[in-house]
């Protein structure tokens, strides 16, 4: 948890905080989405964490990327802003957040894949090969929409 929640989380208490998240929808050379099989929850989505105070949306989600997977982006684009009701978490401390997420695509990356105290496993997926109830709930909207191959930017 970051300083910034951590000091709204005095003020506020459980009650629900706006976050932005930044994530990614990475893509390989055969056209497959990369996604991570998350350590705390078991679920699998794409990378991505929340953006901090000053940061822009670009450096936040090459941080995260950098941070939970090893790979460097290079250059990337808008894939969609999603907010909504799958915006909504309760954590097991009762702490309740609002999440805006903006979602980034890139098939431009260098590096090699690697875990860490976030993730269990990484992996490229075709479309057909990804089972929505092992997703992320919370990420689920941009993965379908990724799936069916939605045009972008979306915004929902």
């Amino acid at each position: 948890m970051n300083d910034y929640i951590q000091t709204m989380r005095q003020m506020i208490g459980h009650e629900t905080l706006l976050t932005v998240g930044c994530g990614a929808i990475i893509e390989d050379d055969h056209g497959r989405i990369l996604l991570q099989k998350r350590a705390d929850h078991g679920v699998w989505g794409i990378p991505g964490g929340l953006l901090e105070i000053g940061e822009t949306f670009d450096s936040a989600v090459k941080r995260e990327v950098k941070e939970e997977t090893g790979l460097n982006m290079m250059s990337m684009d808008l894939y969609g802003i999603y907010s909504g009701e799958s915006g909504f978490a309760t954590y097991e401390n009762g702490d309740r957040v609002f999440s805006v997420q903006i979602v980034f695509r890139s098939s431009s990356y260098e590096g090699k894949l690697t875990t860490n105290h976030e993730s269990k496993r990484q992996a490229f997926f075709h479309a057909e090969e990804i089972h929505e109830n092992l997703l992320n709930p919370h990420q689920a909207p941009f993965i379908r929409d990724w799936i069916k191959g939605v045009s972008i930017p979306v915004i929902r």
